[in-house]
């Protein structure tokens, strides 16, 4: 475990405290099986060998899972997303121990920012170190409300004080936010995202080829991917 991961995990202990403040607060897991679930009908179906496709010239894909999983599940999120937030926090962990690192589902992370924050967000994510990527994700959602709606306004600076702890530093931080060859890439993914496959919400879902938009719980998600195994 890295430094910076380490730093990740005790920040955890203080994540319900920012989150509650930013309208975040986390859920309790219903009792019930996720087998008692009904199965959601998706919003739409699309080729699931296209949406894994990757273009010339595209940033590569950020994954977790084994790329020989039988279920494919990659999600388009953007940074300043309270729904994509609340996802993070209270299901990714349990979809994470349940399939991911089962070896039954590979999770595919593409970004789609909806504004300039959160373009930034995954620039820094992008700039980290590659093993630091998916950690650098879940801090800043965790501290969603701190950096994306700081109390005196100042974005910019919220976001040099959290990406310190990455191991940014003012001169790294501004190098990464002014390559504007990575801000044509990670929008390159965005609009990818919204021309082939229709997205157009913020998190959006797509497993094996089924389409599904909108904030779910693990006892949806485990229904869902159940049905596929």
């Amino acid at each position: 475990m890295s430094n910076f991961q380490a730093n990740v995990s005790r920040r955890g202990l203080m994540a319900g405290v920012a989150m509650a403040a930013g309208g975040l607060g986390v859920t309790a897991l219903a009792g019930q099986a996720a087998a008692a679930t009904e199965v959601p009908k998706p919003d739409r179906e699309v080729n699931m060998a296209d949406v894994l496709k990757k273009p010339d010239g595209a940033l590569p894909d950020m994954t977790m899972g084994k790329a020989d999983a039988p279920v494919k599940m990659v999600e388009y999120l953007s940074m300043t997303c309270p729904h994509c937030a609340h996802f993070a926090v209270t299901t990714f962990p349990e979809l994470k121990k349940k399939y991911i690192d089962t070896g039954k589902v590979e999770y595919i992370l593409r970004e789609f920012p909806f504004d300039p924050a959160a373009t930034a967000a995954f620039m820094l994510a992008r700039c980290a170190p590659k093993d630091d990527y998916f950690p650098f994700i879940e801090m800043f959602y965790k501290q969603q409300a701190d950096w994306a709606a700081p109390a005196n306004g100042d974005v910019r600076g919220a976001m040099l004080q959290l990406s310190k702890v990455a191991g940014f530093t003012q001169e790294s931080f501004q190098a990464c936010l002014t390559n504007t060859k990575l801000a044509a890439e990670v929008t390159a993914v965005r609009d990818r995202g919204a021309k082939e496959f229709g997205v157009n919400a913020t998190p959006t879902f797509i497993i094996n080829g089924k389409v599904y938009a909108g904030d779910m719980p693990i006892e949806t998600v485990s229904a869902i991917i159940d049905s596929m195994l």
